[in-house]
């Protein structure tokens, strides 16, 4: 019996046709290749010429159109957070919010809605590396049953700029510089901090930019924020101010500076490839959705304002409500039509959600719907499967390029009365169930004159940057100063630096200090203060290593090995990693099959020189003595064990292994241990105090 042709699959509906049900797509391995067109291709290989060696025909209409389809594959590149990195999964409600939000996917605990997240990068291009010091974007679309809503944030709370007005200029100074298109994806040159020595309201943020926020270890041990204040609005029309905060079921991790710029050399993709090979091998990433929650009264309390997006709320002063749990358990089935094409919004919220008057959020409800249009190249990209709501579409909005829905009947318009001839009328809307945008009475500052202005409280631009510099450990601290120097040190502007050290000045002392130390010039006059700053007090969330977890769950444990190392130590050391929820990789200097000590032979997962130890969470090093005096001048093996030493990492190690490892400069300290003695123990954590050792810091 022949295939069944889409055509007649469609006739099965009642003789109407499907709304675009391909029957299989190009590649399908049970289906037959086609052009776009639905026809059958007899000859991929070969073009259609005039002869065995004649000219090819114009007239060869399958060559066009694989080409001409070829020739426009590309669409624009996000302008920021242009590469990035997604999956899908699921948000579950663990405690429901119904008290102070109408939002249906907050009103039952086990209720789940489907999400598609994306983490990104922020100034480099769709082709950069995953390991610079940057911002990470983190967004997530919710595809609830009331519509589609995105919470679109980063992973640090706060944002450079407090106006959107000012995005370009941000943007414009962090790119490329304009005259010679380089450097890619990094924050050290001229441009960028002329400008942000010029904004004192980027204080804050340059803060946490320069710590190890911005050096993540993984996708799937950052933080990620809302940014914004939001509101929640019950069925009474009570409104609540609300941020988001995801915290990850691991803990935030970071690298260490030199570890993070090795893994650029190492792998392009780490980042990337790491959420991948995670979710396909079932170690679900996870994060837990927090809450602070607060009425006006709070908000007027505070010395700072609430609408301020450079601005937070101290969790010991409001801690997280938690609420939900975010799982990442799909891989997505093709790059470019998912994670690509997948266009995100601040405007889109659905019922029980509301804005604020953030003027930076004010801006961002433009903006991403104004670039999308630009970059997907139609006002019906909300079609498109990744953007396409997974709750009925009905409206009036017609036509467009790339329309990919086909509405029936005449009703077009609104009001109509055609269901008074028995014709279908299309949607209404609906007062009761529809979203109402929260109806209050305007406060006394949100009245008067039209005026270029910001509220009086915007203009302290230090209070929370000296809070942030006083709740880091001084490992911490040290990593911000030493960022600092590297970061200006690239600056040729002979005016900038001072100027940047003199806004440092507001912050703290000391920090200014060790800048214009590490920089070798004068400690510059305090920088004039719009609002002189206050002393918050510190808050331990906003440490890193304060909070770390003990735990090696998720991570990767690098095994070092060699002919004749001990089969049942490996066996051994490898079931202790598998037991603990940790994934171990097998480092041989060749990657076909490694003679162990009982003459068995094991397959290496990865070859030394491919493998250097910075992609590895700690190490072990497996050696006999025959093994070890094979490698002892193998410049890659030294410089692996050196590495996992200077960045903090644990390391295990055989008797056989010790020569290697004194020729690596390792000096005994907790984190060094015989592996089986206590390796997974100490394999939990990095080790600070080792620091000083092993670099000079600011």
């Amino acid at each position: 019996m022949a295939d069944k042709t889409s055509f007649e699959m469609d006739l099965g509906n009642g003789g109407e046709p499907h709304q675009h049900v391909p029957l299989a797509g190009p590649h399908d391995r049970e289906g037959k290749l086609t052009t776009n067109q639905g026809i059958r291709v007899s000859d991929n290989q070969n073009s259609l010429r005039s002869g065995a060696r004649g000219p090819t025909l114009l007239e060869d209409f399958v060559l066009r159109e694989k080409i001409f389809h070829f020739d426009h594959e590309r669409i624009p590149e996000r302008i920021v957070h242009a590469r990035g990195s997604a999956a899908h999964g699921y948000f579950e409600v663990t405690d429901d919010l119904s008290d102070v939000t109408t939002a249906d996917l907050f009103q039952k605990v086990g209720e789940r809605t489907p999400v598609f997240v994306r983490f990104s990068t922020v100034a480099g291009g769709a082709g950069s590396v995953d390991t610079p010091r940057d911002v990470r974007g983190f967004a997530v679309k919710f595809y609830t049953k009331e519509g589609n809503w995105d919470l679109v944030g980063n992973n640090i709370p706060i944002f450079f700029i407090q106006d959107a007005i000012k995005f370009p200029d941000l943007v414009h100074a962090v790119k490329m510089e304009a005259d010679r298109a380089y450097p890619q994806a990094g924050s050290a040159h001229d441009t960028f901090w002329d400008w942000a020595s010029l904004m004192p309201e980027t204080t804050h943020m340059l803060m946490w930019a320069m710590s190890d926020r911005t050096i993540p270890r993984s996708l799937r041990t950052m933080q990620g924020f809302g940014i914004h204040t939001f509101r929640f609005v019950d069925a009474a029309g009570k409104s609540t101010f609300v941020k988001f905060h995801w915290k990850p079921k691991l803990g935030t991790q970071s690298t260490v500076w030199d570890e993070a710029l090795k893994l650029q050399a190492a792998d392009n993709d780490f980042h990337r490839r790491d959420l991948f090979e995670s979710i396909a091998l079932g170690n679900f990433p996870e994060w837990e959705l927090g809450v602070q929650l607060f009425d006006e009264a709070f908000a007027d309390s505070l010395d700072y304002d609430v609408l301020d997006p450079t601005k937070i709320i101290p969790e010991e002063l409001l801690p997280l409500r938690k609420v939900g749990r975010l799982i990442l358990d799909r891989n997505p089935d093709n790059f470019f039509a998912e994670t690509e094409q997948v266009a995100y919004c601040p405007a889109n919220i659905v019922p029980g959600i509301d804005f604020t008057n953030d003027p930076l959020l004010q801006g961002r409800l433009f903006s991403y719907l104004d670039t999308q249009k630009s970059r997907l190249g139609t006002a019906n990209f909300h079609q498109l499967p990744i953007n396409a709501p997974k709750c009925p579409v009905m409206n009036f909005q017609r036509d467009g390029q790339m329309q990919m829905s086909v509405p029936k009947g005449r009703a077009n318009y609104e009001p109509n009365s055609l269901a008074a001839h028995g014709e279908p009328g299309g949607p209404r809307e609906c007062p009761v169930t529809g979203l109402h945008t929260l109806e209050r009475q305007a406060q006394r500052d949100e009245q008067g004159d039209k005026l270029r202005v910001r509220a009086e409280l915007f203009a302290d631009h230090f209070s929370q940057a000296r809070m942030f510099w006083k709740s880091q450990t001084e490992s911490e601290q040290a990593h911000i100063a030493s960022a600092f120097v590297f970061e200006l040190s690239k600056v040729s502007l002979e005016q900038v630096p001072p100027r940047m050290v003199g806004n440092l000045r507001n912050v703290d002392e000391t920090l200014a200090r060790r800048v214009a130390h590490g920089l070798g010039i004068e400690l510059p006059e305090k920088s004039a203060a719009a609002r002189d700053p206050i002393d918050m007090g510190a808050s331990p969330a906003l440490s890193i290593q304060k909070n770390m977890l003990d735990t090696i769950k998720g991570r990767k444990i690098g095994i070092l090995i060699a002919d004749e190392t001990d089969a049942s130590a490996l066996q051994t050391l490898i079931a202790a990693i598998e037991d603990e929820g940790a994934t171990p990789f097998i480092v041989a200097p060749k990657v076909g099959n490694t003679t162990l000590s009982d003459n068995t032979s094991i397959k290496a997962d990865g070859q030394l020189l491919g493998s250097p130890s910075p992609i590895f969470d700690a190490v072990a090093v497996l050696l006999s003595d025959e093994g070890c005096k094979s490698l002892i001048n193998e410049g890659a093996a030294v410089q692996w064990v050196m590495d996992a030493f200077a960045h903090l990492k644990a390391i295990g190690y055989s008797q056989g292994s010790q020569p290697l490892l004194d020729k690596a400069g390792v000096q005994p300290d907790d984190g060094v241990v015989p592996h089986d003695k206590g390796f997974i123990d100490a394999a939990t954590k990095r080790y600070w105090d080792r620091e000083p050792m092993v670099r000079s810091l600011a």
